[in-house]
């Protein structure tokens, strides 16, 4: 039979999750596929996603909430759980944090083969590749990738106001609106500051980022690709190198020379660092499939990351860009513009401060003006918080 304690830690687990909000993703998942992956950076809301969903299930004896870095786990193995639990007729089992767990690939595989009867849901870091997975786990892996808080989301969460989804060509409508707040730019400033991860409402968020970004580089891309410590702290330079510099023109050569890296390396070293959702790599169109093309720029993946790394002294034209990437890139596939800053579609997209002009985008069909600074739309002048409205 399955270990009392394994229950007891989920029970323990579920007392302290609220349910109280609940993120994009959460509807937007089949919960009802016979296997989930849910990948994403540290601290984005994964595990308390699945156990706002167990929740629902609870009354339903038949099912089990795990977690693969519990010390459990140290003399047991997942599958050997599995099995227990399906003596007992169960019928769904999440396995949080299976990044910690060397084999989870091969064991998913066997659960998947063995029990038919079983659901499973399972969490992991952003940097786990399930598509790389041994034992061909992707094509029985239903898989989706969580994004941290969104503008929409951080107003809901922290200031109690609750807005819809808007779509890209309702914001480019100027429809995006924000019922009960007149005015969105210091609720806004604030997202900017530390919004991006919900750890942001437990306060002392500056440590927290930095315990974020150790453990992301120390622990779970070095576990992924197998890193020695003085790579990690390779990782870490960089990755404070590119912050000072983001937008960053990417330079193999100086960057090697800057870290003490071969040049060959620089590729490897940013693809890390972008799989773990620290940086964000804006493409051109010449790949033809999203994630193919050259890279053009390369931002911090986030405003709130940025903040972190910078000491809070970011370049505000930097802040822009990178918010509007960020939050557009979840629903949208964005790549860089050879007159302008963004593409979207047909859309193109150049992003600025209030007294941002039209020049650059003169005779250009759908084209539009990004503006920080100014509350309302007029024309093809966006404000920029709108953006933070899809999704």
């Amino acid at each position: 039979m399955v270990d009392e304690s394994l229950y007891a830690y989920m029970r323990s687990q579920l007392e302290l999750t609220s349910s109280d909000f609940h993120r994009y993703l959460y509807d937007d998942v089949n919960w009802n596929a016979r296997m989930v992956a849910i990948t994403g950076a540290r601290g984005v809301g994964k595990s308390t996603m699945v156990l706002q969903y167990l929740k629902t299930r609870i009354s339903d004896s038949k099912v089990l909430y795990i977690s693969a870095d519990h010390t459990y786990f140290s003399t047991h193995k997942l599958v050997e759980v599995a099995d227990e639990f399906s003596k007992e007729d169960g019928k769904l089992l999440v396995i949080d944090e299976v990044h910690k767990y060397p084999e989870w690939s091969r064991e998913l595989k066997q659960i998947y083969d063995t029990h038919p009867d079983m659901k499973v849901i399972f969490t992991g870091s952003s940097v786990l590749d399930i598509m790389e997975g041994v034992a061909d786990l992707s094509r029985r892996v239903l898989h989706y990738t969580m994004y941290g808080v969104s503008f929409r989301e951080y107003l809901e969460m922290f200031h109690h106001v609750s807005v819809p989804r808007y779509s890209l060509e309702e914001i480019l409508d100027g429809k995006a609106h924000i019922e009960g707040m007149l005015h969105p730019l210091p609720a806004f400033r604030e997202y900017l500051s530390e919004g991006y991860y919900p750890f942001a409402i437990e306060g002392d968020f500056p440590m927290r980022m930095q315990n974020v970004i150790t453990k992301t580089i120390e622990s779970d891309i070095a576990q992924y690709a197998e890193l020695k410590a003085t790579t990690a702290k390779k990782l870490k330079k960089m990755l404070a190198v590119i912050s000072t510099l983001a937008p960053y023109k990417p330079n193999a050569d100086s960057l090697a020379s800057e870290i003490g890296i071969s040049r060959n390396s620089v590729q490897d070293y940013l693809a890390l660092l972008e799989r773990a959702q620290l940086i964000g790599q804006l493409r051109d169109d010449t790949g033809g499939m999203r994630g193919l093309g050259k890279v053009e720029k390369v931002y911090i993946d986030n405003p709130s990351l940025m903040n972190a790394l910078s000491g809070g002294k970011t370049d505000v034209g930097n802040m822009r860009e990178t918010f509007f990437y960020n939050q557009m890139r979840v629903r949208n596939d964005v790549i860089s513009s050879r007159i302008s800053d963004f593409v979207i579609g047909k859309y193109t997209f150049e992003v600025g401060g209030r007294k941002k002009g039209q020049k650059q985008i003169e005779n250009i069909a759908d084209a539009y003006i990004v503006k920080d600074d100014i509350e309302f739309a007029q024309g093809n002048v966006i404000p920029l918080w709108a953006f933070g409205m899809n999704y």
